[in-house]
């Protein structure tokens, strides 16, 4: 995934200006920031959820700018997980199975599908559960499982675990590893804790103002930041 010469303007006022950017395959990246700073804009631009007004992000040769959109193949190779999951009131099972429904997939290829995922996720024994029965860790969990069921291969997560307590956060983050580890996911993670950023990620990014201010390696960023709006942000100063 690329993002190039990309603008986002709200009320005359730019949130995003990002001349280049892109995600190096199969690694876990870490984009970090303060409030306000861009970085759900940005996921949801990648997603193809907010059009640009100028730039384009190009994802498995598909375009997605503010006249074109991604083709049905690239748009199915990448799922988000936002901070508040959506869930529909209805069970575990037929959370997880919706984006599989909408591909018009056969029941028991869908049954397959869910069953292995929650197996995989340790979800198997809430599965006839209703969302609304779920805590904020299980709903986030669910939402994971209904990205991870569509086997994507870039995965966007807007700070999954900012409202958890730290067991859930511990599993949540044990679900991402894997989830990169295993299947060879692509994630970029937006998240205002930098001890997930330094544990989970092995690229960072620092978006300041909607500019990325540095990226490198995690390791490198946290331990010899380049700048020093870098070396403020990340000993907690307050940046603006």
């Amino acid at each position: 995934m690329t993002v190039e010469n990309l603008k986002k303007i709200y009320r005359a006022n730019t949130v995003l200006d990002i001349p280049a950017f892109g995600l190096e395959k199969g690694l876990i990246t870490a984009l970090i920031g303060p409030s306000g700073a861009g970085k759900s804009t940005l996921l949801k631009i990648i997603n193809g959820l907010v059009k640009p007004d100028e730039g384009r992000v190009v994802f498995e040769g598909a375009e997605f700018s503010r006249t074109r959109h991604y083709g049905i193949g690239a748009a199915r190779k990448m799922a988000m997980v936002f901070q508040a999951p959506a869930l529909f009131n209805v069970s575990v099972y037929e959370n997880i199975a919706f984006g599989l429904k909408v591909r018009r997939t056969g029941r028991r290829e869908t049954a397959e599908k869910v069953t292995e995922i929650a197996e995989w996720l340790g979800l198997e024994n809430m599965l006839r559960r209703k969302a609304r029965t779920l805590s904020g860790g299980e709903a986030i969990r669910v939402s994971l499982a209904r990205a991870m069921v569509l086997n994507p291969r870039l995965l966007l997560m807007d700070e999954p675990t900012a409202n958890l307590d730290p067991m859930n956060v511990a599993i949540i983050e044990e679900m991402i590893a894997r989830a990169n580890k295993e299947r060879g996911i692509t994630v970029l993670l937006v998240t205002h804790n930098m001890f997930q950023a330094r544990r989970l990620g092995e690229r960072a990014v620092l978006i300041i103002s909607g500019k990325i201010v540095e990226r490198a390696a995690c390791a490198e960023m946290f331990e010899n930041p380049a700048h020093r709006e870098t070396s403020d942000f990340i000993s907690g100063k307050m940046i603006y």
